[in-house]
C-alpha cells in the first residue's frame, strides 16, 4: 500500500501520543529523527517507504557515523525508525525488516545523577514561604522527590488522582499503564496547603482539574516545570545543572541506599523491565566506593 511520508508521520505521531502515551519530549525527538531520515530518503531518490531496503538503511546509518554523531544519538535514531516501521508493518503491512537487520550500537551506560541529602535540604529551604508561587514550588518539589514520578506524569496529575486519606496518587504512566504511588507526610502537608490555598489564588477565573498551574492559572507544561526547577536551583545557590529526572533518580537511589528491594522500586517507578531499575545498584556501588576512597586512611 502506498502512503506518503507526511501521512505516515501523522498517523505514527497519533499512535505514540494516544496509544503509547509517550511524553511530549520523546515525541518531539522521534519527529526530529524521522524528519532527518526522510531528508536522507529524498537525497537518495527513495520516493516510497516500501522501497526502504537493508542497503538503504545501512547507508543511512553509515552517514550518521560519518557525521561523528554520538553512539547514543545513532542508537536513538535507529530505535525511532524501527518503531516507525514496526507501526507501518502492523498498520499497512509494509516490510519492517530493513532496520531490524542492522547492528544496534549499545548505549554507553551513564550513572544517573542524583542529589545528596544536604543538597536536597538546600532545595527545600529555597522554596519555603507563604506566597502561592512558593507553595506551588514546594508542593511540586516534595511530590517529585516523594514519588519519583516523571515530569509528564506530574503535569498530567489531576485533583482526583490524589487520595489524602491513604496518602497515594494514581499515575498514568508510559503505555497508559496506571500505578499507585504512596507519598509521605512532608509531601502531604505541602500538597494540602498548595491545593487549598496557593492553587486557589493562582486559578483566578480559570477552571480545570490539573493540580499544578502556572502564574496565569493554566495547566503547567513540562517546560514550565523545568524552568521552575532551574529557578529553585539558583535560589538554593547550587551550581550544578538540574533536570527533572534527577529527582526521580534521587528517589530511587535513596530507596535502594536504605534497603528497598529492586522489585518494589521497579513498581514505584513504573519500569516495565527490572533491567531499567538495576542501574540504581550501580549508582549505590559507586557511591560506596567514593565514600570509601574519601574516608579510609589507606585507600
Amino acid at each position: 500500500m502506498k502512503i506518503s511520508t507526511e501521512q505516515a508521520m501523522e498517523q505514527f505521531v497519533l499512535y505514540i501520543t494516544v496509544e503509547k502515551n509517550f511524553s511530549p519530549h520523546t515525541i518531539s525527538e522521534y519527529q526530529a529523527d524521522l524528519q532527518d531520515f526522510f531528508v536522507f530518503l529524498q537525497t537518495e531518490a527513495v520516493t516510497q517507504l516500501t522501497d526502504v531496503t537493508y542497503p538503504v538503511a545501512r547507508l543511512y546509518v553509515t552517514q550518521l557515523y560519518d557525521k561523528q554523531l554520538a553512539r547514543t544519538t545513532v542508537s536513538r535514531r535507529i530505535s525511532a525508525i524501527r518503531s516507525f516501521f514496526r507501526f507501518l508493518n502492523k498498520t499497512y503491512a509494509i516490510d519492517d525488516s530493513a532496520f531490524h537487520l542492522l547492528y544496534h550500537p549499545k548505549k554507553q551506560q551513564r550513572l544517573p545523577q542524583f542529589f545528596y541529602e544536604q543538597e536536597l535540604a538546600q532545595l527545600f529551604e529555597a522554596v519555603q514561604g507563604n506566597t502561592p508561587k512558593e507553595q506551588r514550588d514546594l508542593a511540586m518539589l516534595e511530590l517529585l522527590y516523594a514519588t519519583g514520578i516523571r515530569v509528564s506524569e506530574l503535569t498530567a496529575l489531576t485533583l482526583q488522582d490524589i487520595d489524602f486519606t491513604y496518602s497515594i496518587i494514581r499515575v498514568m504512566g508510559k503505555g497508559r499503564k496506571q500505578r499507585i504511588v504512596p507519598f509521605g507526610q512532608y509531601a502531604a502537608n505541602a500538597l494540602e496547603r498548595y491545593t487549598t490555598q496557593g492553587r486557589v489564588r493562582l486559578m483566578k477565573n480559570t477552571a480545570h482539574q490539573q493540580v499544578f498551574v502556572n502564574m496565569r492559572g493554566a495547566p503547567i507544561t513540562d517546560r514550565g516545570v523545568r524552568y521552575i526547577l532551574t529557578d529553585i536551583m539558583k535560589r538554593a545557590a547550587l551550581h550544578s545543572k538540574i533536570h527533572p529526572h534527577m529527582l526521580r533518580h534521587t528517589f530511587a537511589t535513596h530507596l535502594v541506599n536504605n534497603g528497598a528491594d529492586l522489585r518494589t522500586v521497579q513498581e514505584l517507578l513504573g519500569h516495565s523491565s527490572l533491567s531499567s531499575t538495576q542501574i540504581y545498584t550501580h549508582v549505590t556501588t559507586e557511591h560506596l566506593r567514593k565514600t570509601y576512597m574519601n574516608a579510609h586512611p589507606r585507600a
